[in-house]
């Protein structure tokens, strides 16, 4: 099944945050994972930031799956991305 990304603008605002190295790395890293998304992610056991995590080196890609939608939620570091703000 093809995946096709949609990011919120609350994901956006987070990539434009990054480091330049960052955003890249993530970028193919996500490109990678949308041909099977649930081979490479974890379930989250809180939902309520998110159904799935892409893990991309130290930093975290949040995402629900809608039907043939992967909806970047949040991305950030690991240490920042599962506090409430």
């Amino acid at each position: 099944m093809k995946y096709e990304l949609v990011y919120t603008r609350r994901a956006e605002k987070d990539i434009l945050k990054l480091e330049e190295s960052a955003r890249k790395r993530i970028g193919k890293a996500i490109l990678y994972y949308k041909e099977d998304p649930l081979r490479h992610a974890e379930k989250l056991t809180d939902s309520k930031l998110g159904t799935y995590r892409f893990r991309i080196g130290d930093y975290r890609a949040v995402f629900d799956i809608e039907g043939n939608e992967i909806v970047v939620l949040r991305v950030g570091h690991r240490k920042e991305i599962y506090r409430r703000r």
